[in-house]
């Protein structure tokens, strides 16, 4: 859903107080927290998406990575998930069973079992999971935490909105998406791993809101103003390609008219590199503030678990929650 509509409807919503609910949907975190003891706390999270690219397994792969996103960006440990499934009963069993089949195999790489799920006969396939996780009521690692002088560091590329966009419109063929399709796939397990190591302030996955709206979330949460070097962000190819080629989702758009108010963007930043910043992702990495003077080992550790990409992409200033980027 897009942001503001999604504001303007939870606005009805008066949220029930609860001094152990530790993380709720008020500031726009990846998961809900909830103490059940001194040492241990409850994380959850859902999504489920139509699919965006046309092979079955693929998708059910890349929807389970995404669901089980939102639990390592809160430092936790993923316990179990439950499918849930919106599917045509006019397609055939063999294309769900595909589907149900890519999600099994991404959550038996990271070490936990699905455990039933729901289904129901909708207009077009969508497919997600609810997923529960454990956490230390101390080690929660949410997206309001960020410190002055923190670096910025981010753990894929971003691009994902465009590509798939320009694959679905025919611009471009499935070998220009293979990249993409690697990035999708990853879990973000092996970078969360590494976390725990370091003194993180804050995190959050890059998913709808693309990497500015996601981080004009985390500058504000935090109460501080953030700088982010546009060219220090990396991202897929050929996505600058599928930018030019006009093909820009619905939600990118909204990205940018949502969340550039509240920014400072550099005149001297190509457009088409603004729109990439803003481009909605989908089973993105891992927007980590951590201590500047922990940057560079941080990076270092990340590269050597094996995450493909660890970029540090700027700084937390000590001025306004405004966002800067250069």
């Amino acid at each position: 859903m897009r942001p503001a509509e999604l504001d303007k409807a939870l606005s009805h919503v008066t949220p029930l107080v609860d001094p152990n609910l530790l993380v709720g949907y008020e500031r726009a975190d990846d998961a809900a927290v909830y103490r059940i003891s001194d040492d241990v706390a409850i994380v959850h999270t859902l999504d489920f998406f139509t699919p965006i690219v046309d092979d079955p397994y693929t998708f059910g792969r890349i929807a389970a990575a995404n669901s089980l996103s939102d639990i390592y960006a809160m430092g936790a440990r993923p316990l179990m998930a439950l499918n849930i499934v919106s599917f045509p009963v006019s397609l055939s069993a063999d294309i769900l069973g595909e589907i149900l089949r890519g999600g099994a195999d991404t959550c038996r790489e990271a070490g936990i079992a699905i455990a039933g799920g729901h289904t129901l006969d909708g207009p077009e396939p969508a497919y997600g999971l609810s997923v529960t996780g454990l956490v230390h009521p101390d080690r929660i690692m949410t997206n309001a935490g960020a410190q002055p002088n923190d670096a910025l560091i981010l753990t894929k590329p971003i691009g994902s909105g465009a590509i798939t966009t320009a694959m679905r419109s025919g611009l471009f063929s499935p070998e220009q998406g293979e990249q993409m399709i690697r990035v999708m796939m990853a879990l973000n397990k092996a970078a969360a791993d590494v976390l725990v190591e370091f003194s993180v302030h804050a995190c959050t996955d890059i998913t709808g809101y693309g990497l500015l709206g996601h981080a004009s979330e985390m500058a504000f949460g935090s109460g501080y103003g953030w700088e982010i070097h546009a060219d220090a962000v990396p991202w897929i190819e050929p996505a600058l390609e599928a930018i030019d080629a006009n093909a820009i989702p619905g939600g990118s758009q909204a990205n940018w008219i949502h969340f550039s108010e509240g920014m400072d963007i550099s005149s001297d930043i190509p457009e088409r590199l603004v729109r990439l910043l803003f481009d909605a992702q989908t089973s993105g990495g891992l927007l980590i503030s951590v201590e500047g003077r922990e940057a560079d080992r941080v990076i270092s550790a990340l590269l050597e678990a094996g995450v493909s990409c660890a970029a540090r992409i700027g700084t937390v200033r000590t001025d306004s929650k405004r966002l800067l980027v250069l």
